[in-house]
């Protein structure tokens, strides 16, 4: 006779406060392969504790408890999982059915966790259910199924991984007398195909249907009848499930999960939707002020290119506050031209200025006149909206360039194009040629013109020396170096350091410094709420594993891994968190375009999909962050105590 379950000298004590209760003492038991066993018993009498350990539930004190040849006393949690997927099938006195999903995906639950293939488990199930008078009715939810039928479910579900031995747990007792003996009538058919079916129950009738009844009386095996026949047991030709591919088999447990979590939210939207809520401000937080940021960054550092960035500015004297600047060899034109013969630089301009009232007709108004070279419109950046630049600077041409306020000053009462018109700048007329537009931070009534600086220098003011030269470098010269190459020129040219350097530079550095300094600052002030709305979800998914203690029960008893119950919430957690961020970054979308609005487009927020990509990260990094702590609650529960809390 070939043993199929075995146990010798099982032991199991509860401890409850500082009291021990020892619900089974010194049990030996032995069940043969085909075998319709019932364990009767009153209640208290310890018959739900064996069949747990028989059904690999729980794990005795002391003791061997052995499962086709395998010591299961002392397997983890894991393989104890694995001996249940694969040959224990339960029928459970309330069913135990997941409520949000259908018959026939109640009954492939096992199958997706013993790896068999989509297409063959669904066959199976539906298969199972006809055999057990439910075919049409595989799309049921177990609400819509009566009692009888519901059990006829957990008895497919039972079925589905081809278990040897089915554990049916008071499997009458919610139905009435008809549905009862046609779920007897069932087990004894199972029985005859070669199923080894264990029966608890504390009904002599329904105990009357087995072959061997074993009596429990606290917690001791006062009576075994033993076999009521001496016929040859059935043998069960098991065929076991089709696997599938690691990868495969991962996709489907990721896809149940999927619904499963899809499904939890769905039947708690409110809840769900407040703890999406600190995600949801937290990203659009944060994205919000990476794009105000950006946006503000780069109008500040167009507005120090428009002065240009790449500029040096080079003034006479060793300081601004140098008494003795006049006694000091100062800036002359030889030195420009020294200047734009380096390699590393652009372009030049040698810079005089001078200050006079500039005539046309009978208008009249104050200029500050700038005499340039003829590269200084490309130095500094100005645009021509009309007209020429300088073709000669040397030779004191009488020509003027204007900006646009000095166009409308003095030409926009009298209809007339200013270029070629004469106009005279204190007692010097001069030729208009071009018109450069006016920079946006540039006062209406302040009126700038320029001409060549040879012609400020001998017809206006009347000296040989400069007040400033301009220096463009290339773009690709390292700011810094050419400083330092400018310096050192200069001071062997002079002899003597009797210059300042000027460079746009320090204040874009700076600039930017400050710009992220202050974007670190409200980052981390957006960054509370993050944290906030992350400690939401580890508390919503506290409650959502307390609230699904029996589901992870049921999962468990049907022989998901710990791995897989872990799964089952991460994924929740994580979705939570992507809904959340997803909804955070187009909420970030909304409010900088109000931000801007609002600001009358002084402020733009710049958007990038760097900055959403890292947001949609961190979601996904905050609900696996946050969510493993209640998975890891929920994947070490004890699986006797989870199906109790129904």
């Amino acid at each position: 006779m070939n043993t199929i379950i075995e146990l010798k000298g099982i032991g199991r004590t509860y401890t409850n406060s500082s009291q021990a209760l020892t619900v089974l003492k010194n049990i030996n038991l032995s069940i043969a392969a085909g075998e319709l066993v019932a364990i009767i018993g009153a209640s208290g009498s310890g018959k739900s504790t064996l069949m747990n350990i028989i059904g690999c539930l729980d794990v005795p004190d002391q003791g061997d408890y052995y499962i086709n040849g395998q010591n299961a006393a002392h397997l983890s949690p894991d393989q104890l999982a694995r001996l249940r997927r694969e040959h224990i099938g339960f029928i459970f006195q309330r069913y135990h059915l997941m409520p949000d999903i259908s018959a026939l995906g109640n009954v492939e639950i096992p199958a997706i966790y013993a790896n068999s293939k989509r297409d063959q488990r669904r066959l199976r199930a539906a298969q199972l259910l006809a055999r057990l008078g439910l075919e049409g009715r595989e799309h049921h939810k177990p609400g819509q199924l009566s009692g009888g039928q519901q059990q006829r479910v957990s008895i497919a579900r039972s079925l589905i991984n081809g278990a040897e031995i089915i554990l049916a747990d008071e499997p009458t007792g919610a139905l009435d007398s008809r549905s009862g003996q046609e779920v007897l009538e069932i087990l004894s058919e199972l029985n005859q195909r070669g199923h080894t079916v264990v029966i608890v129950t504390h009904d002599m009738k329904v105990a009357q249907h087995a072959q061997r009844i074993i009596e429990l009386q606290d917690g001791e095996i006062v009576a075994d009848s033993g076999r009521r026949t001496t016929a040859p047991l059935p043998k069960m030709q098991k065929t076991p499930p089709v696997a599938q591919g690691y990868w495969q088999s991962l996709l489907d447990r990721t896809r149940e999960s999927l619904q499963m979590a899809l499904k939890a939210m769905n039947a708690h939207r409110l809840r769900t939707a407040l703890t999406m809520t600190g995600i949801i401000f937290g990203i659009a937080a944060v994205v919000t002020v990476v794009a105000l940021g950006e946006g503000a960054k780069q109008r500040t550092l167009e507005s120090i290119k428009s002065l240009g960035t790449n500029v040096v500015s080079i003034y006479p004297g060793r300081d601004f506050f140098d008494d003795a600047i006049d006694s000091i060899r100062t800036l002359v034109p030889a030195d420009a031209d020294a200047l734009a013969s380096q390699s590393f630089v652009d372009s030049v301009s040698p810079e005089v200025t001078a200050s006079d009232s500039i005539h046309f007709r009978s208008k009249s108004a104050n200029a500050s006149i700038n005499g340039v070279g003829r590269d200084y419109l490309r130095v500094n950046g100005f645009t021509l909206v009309q007209g020429r630049n300088f073709r000669d600077d040397r030779n004191a041409l009488q020509e003027v360039i204007i900006d646009e306020n000095a166009r409308q000053s003095l030409f926009g009462d009298f209809g007339v194009e200013p270029l070629g018109q004469i106009v005279f700048l204190g007692a010097v007329p001069a030729r208009v040629i071009g018109v450069v537009q006016s920079n946006q931070d540039s006062a209406p009534n302040r009126i700038r013109v320029w001409m060549p600086y040879s012609t400020v220098m001998y017809r206006m003011v009347g000296k040989t020396t400069l007040s400033s030269i301009s220096v463009r470098l290339k773009d690709d010269v390292a700011n810094e170096a050419a400083v330092a190459a400018i310096n050192q020129l200069l001071t062997q040219r002079h002899g003597v350091k009797d210059f300042m350097l000027f460079n746009l530079d320090k204040y874009r550095k700076s600039i930017e410094h400050t710009s992220m300094t202050l974007s670190l600052l409200i980052l981390m002030v957006a960054s509370i709420s993050l944290i906030i709305g992350s400690l939401g979800v580890m508390n919503i998914m506290l409650v959502s594993v307390t609230e699904r203690t029996h589901e992870i029960g049921v999962r468990m008893a049907v022989g998901a891994r710990r791995s897989d119950i872990m799964q089952q919430f991460m994924i929740e957690a994580v979705l939570v968190c992507l809904i959340g961020g997803v909804l955070g970054i187009l909420l970030s979308f909304a409010a900088g375009s109000l931000f801007t609005l609002l600001a009358g487009g002084m402020l733009t927020a710049i958007y990038s999909w760097q900055a959403a990509a890292v947001a949609f990260f961190c979601s996904t990094l905050i609900g696996m962050i946050f969510g493993y702590l209640p998975a890891r609650k929920a994947a070490r529960m004890d699986p006797v105590v989870s199906l109790a809390s129904e």
